[in-house]
C-alpha cells in the first residue's frame, strides 16, 4: 500500500486446514474496572483528503485507514500474526490451490440486505477488470488466482477469474500454484466485497453518504471534502455487540504543525505523525503520549525508467550512492528510522535480507563511484545532470527533499528542482508517467517481502517506474512456490539483488510509526502495517 505521509502480517505461513470462528477476538477489550466516558467518539487525523472511498479505486493508507473501519474482508490478521475469521467463519483447502470459504450465516450490509458469496465474486471480478482501472488490479494475479493476471492485461474476460459462488454462502477460490502468503494476502482492503446492487444502482456516486453501504463496524454518515469524513456505528454489523466507539471522525490535515496544535487544543485524539522538529520536546514533556512502534514500510525515490536519462542504470545507481542515508535517517528524522539499501525490509516474513555490497562501503567511496558512473553517462561539471523531484505536500517530505537535493548538489554537482503537489494530484502524475523522480513509500500489505517486490514485476499495476527484468520476475514466481522459509529467502534475495543492480528506485529509509495518543484512548494497538482499528478502541472517562 502506498503511504502518503510519515506516520501499510503473518509470522509464519502455515497452511490452515480448517479455521473456526473466534467470537469478538478483534474487538474492544475493556479491562475490568475501567470507567468509560459517556460520549464514545474518536477524532483521528488522517493526513490527506481521500482520493475515493471505493475500495477498488484506491491505493494508500489515506483511504485504507478509513476503509478498514467501514468494511470487513473474508479474514483478517491479528497482531500476533494468526489468521482470524471475519465474513468467512471457516475454510478448507485442497493441495494449497483450491480454497473453499464458508460465509457467516446471516451477515448483512449496513442497509440490511444480505452479504452473499455472489457479492464477493462480483467484487473481485470488478477489481481485476481493466475497465475499473484499479491501482490494485495486479493484486489477484500476484496471489496466483486462475486467469487474474491475464484479465488485468485485457487478455481474458473477468468472468473467467478463479473464484466462484457454490451457493449464496460458499466460495471456491482456485490458484494456479500454491502461494505461501495466500491467507495473509486475503486480508488486504482491496479484497473486501462491495454491494453489487448498490454499485450498479448508483455508479460512481455509490460512495456518497446517502448511497454508501458498508459491511464493517462503521458506515459513512458525512463526507465534507477537505474538512472531514465521519463514520457512525453500523448496527447491522455481525460483531456490533463488541464495538464501543459510536462515532469516528477522520481529518485531512496535511500540516504536521497544525495537527500537533489541534491535538494540544483537545480537538484531535490521535495525530497522524509527530514532526521531527518537535519530537524531542514532546518526548520530554508528555512521554506517555508519544508512541513509537515498528512499521513495515520503506520510503524511496522512484525513477521514471522510460525517460532519459533515467533509462540509464548508471545515472540511477549514481544517485543512489550519492545520498547520505545515515544523515537522513539519523539527523533529518532521528526518531528511530533506519537507512535503507533494500526495497523491502531488513527483516520481513521471518527472513533477513542482505544489503548490496556497496551499502558496506564508506560514504566517500560511494560518492567517488557515483561521480565515475555519472561521468561515464555523460554528466560532469560542464554538463550537469538536472531533474525535477516530485513529492506530495508535507513539511517532512519537503525537509527530506531539501536534504537529498543538497547532498546530490554537494556530492555530485547535480541540479534538482523541487516540485510538490497535493496527494490526489501526485497520484495522477505518477500513474500518467509525467515525472522524472517521485517520492514514494510502501507499507506492507502483509508480512512478506513479496508485498514490496511485486511492485517491480513487469506490467504490475503499481509498477510506477515501468521497470522490467525477466530474471527478477522469475525469482518472485519461484519464491511463491517455495515450501520453506530458507528456499523462499533465497529467491527473495535474488530479487533484491536485481533491484540493487538496476535501481528502479532509491530506498531511502525504513519507517517507524510515531504518534501522539491521548491518555484516555484505550485499545490503541497498531500492527506492524500501521493499522489501528476504531472498533478495538474505547474512550475512558476523563
Amino acid at each position: 500500500m502506498n503511504v502518503s505521509n510519515h506516520i501499510t502480517f503473518i509470522k509464519s505461513f502455515i497452511a490452515i486446514g480448517l479455521a473456526s470462528a473466534i467470537s469478538g477476538a478483534w474487538a474492544a477489550n475493556v479491562p475490568a474496572g475501567t470507567e468509560l466516558a459517556a460520549k464514545q467518539e474518536l477524532v483521528r487525523n488522517n493526513g490527506s483528503e481521500p482520493a475515493s472511498l471505493d475500495p477498488h479505486k484506491v491505493e494508500s493508507n489515506v483511504e485504507f485507514n478509513i476503509l478498514t473501519d467501514f468494511f470487513d474482508g473474508l479474514v483478517a490478521v491479528r497482531n500476533d500474526g494468526s489468521i482470524e475469521p471475519r465474513l468467512a467463519e471457516k475454510w478448507e483447502e485442497k493441495n494449497n490451490t483450491v480454497w473453499t470459504f464458508h460465509l457467516r450465516p446471516g451477515i448483512k450490509w449496513s442497509n440490511g440486505e444480505p452479504i452473499t458469496a455472489q457479492d464477493v465474486v462480483w467484487s473481485w471480478q470488478r477489481l481485476v477488470d481493466p475497465k475499473t482501472t484499479s491501482p490494485y488490479a495486479s493484486y489477484l494475479g500476484n496471489m496466483h488466482l486462475v486467469n487474474a493476471a491475464e484479465i488485468a492485461l485485457g487478455k481474458q474476460s473477468p468472468d473467467s477469474l478463479g473464484i466462484k459462488a457454490l451457493d449464496s454462502n460458499t466460495l471456491e477460490i482456485t490458484l494456479t500454484q500454491p502461494n505461501a502468503a495466500f491467507l495473509a494476502m486475503l486480508a488486504h482492503p482491496s479484497l473486501v466485497p462491495v454491494s453489487k446492487a448498490v454499485v450498479e444502482k448508483f455508479g460512481d456516486k455509490w460512495t456518497q453518504p446517502a448511497n454508501f453501504v458498508s459491511s464493517g463496524p462503521y458506515s459513512l454518515s458525512q463526507w465534507v471534502v477537505n474538512e472531514k469524513v465521519i463514520g457512525e456505528r453500523n448496527k447491522q454489523y455481525w460483531d456490533d455487540s463488541h464495538t464501543v466507539i459510536n462515532k469516528v471522525t477522520y481529518l485531512p490535515i496535511a500540516s504536521e504543525t497544525a495537527d500537533i496544535n489541534r491535538y494540544k487544543a483537545g480537538e484531535i485524539d490521535i495525530v497522524l505523525t509527530v514532526p521531527q522538529t518537535q519530537f524531542a520536546a514532546l518526548k520530554k514533556s508528555i512521554p506517555d503520549q508519544v508512541h513509537v512502534t515498528p512499521y513495515l514500510s520503506t520510503y524511496y525515490y522512484e525513477f521514471n525508467t522510460t525517460k532519459p536519462p533515467f533509462n540509464d542504470v548508471r545515472v540511477r545507481k549514481a544517485l543512489n550512492m550519492g545520498l547520505d542515508k545515515d544523515i537522513i535517517a539519523g539527523k533529518v528524522l532521528g526518531q528511530g528510522q533506519t537507512p535503507a539499501w533494500v526495497v523491502s525490509q531488513k527483516k520481513v516474513g521471518g527472513i533477513e535480507m542482505k544489503s548490496p555490497e556497496y551499502a558496506s562501503w564508506s560514504h566517500e567511496k560511494r560518492v567517488a563511484e557515483a561521480k565515475k558512473l555519472l561521468e561515464e553517462a555523460g554528466f560532469n561539471a560542464t554538463h550537469p545532470l538536472s531533474f525535477s523531484l516530485l513529492y506530495n505536500t508535507s513539511e517532512s517530505h519537503q525537509r527530506i527533499a531539501i536534504a537529498a537535493s543538497s547532498m546530490w548538489k554537494k556530492n555530485l554537482g547535480v541540479e534538482v528542482k523541487l516540485q510538490n503537489q497535493e496527494w490526489k494530484t501526485m497520484l495522477d502524475t505518477m500513474h500518467n508517467g509525467t515525472f522524472d523522480v517521485v517520492r514514494y513509500a510502501w507499507v506492507a500489505d502483509y508480512d512478506d517481502a513479496s508485498t514490496f517486490l511485486n511492485n517491480y514485476r513487469t506490467n504490475d499495476s503499481e509498477n510506477i517506474s515501468k521497470y522490467s527484468n525477466a530474471a527478477f520476475d522469475d525469482a518472485l514466481k519461484n519464491a511463491a512456490k517455495a515450501d520453506n522459509v530458507a528456499e523462499r529467502s533465497k529467491f527473495y534475495q535474488q530479487a533484491e539483488d536485481k533491484l540493487a543492480e538496476d535501481v528502479p528506485a532509491i530506498p531511502v529509509y525504513h519507517y517507524v510509526l510515531v504518534q501522539l495518543v491521548k491518555p484516555y484512548v484505550g485499545g490503541y494497538a497498531p500492527n506492524n502495517l500501521g493499522f489501528y482499528y476504531t472498533k478495538d478502541m474505547f474512550i475512558k472517562k476523563h
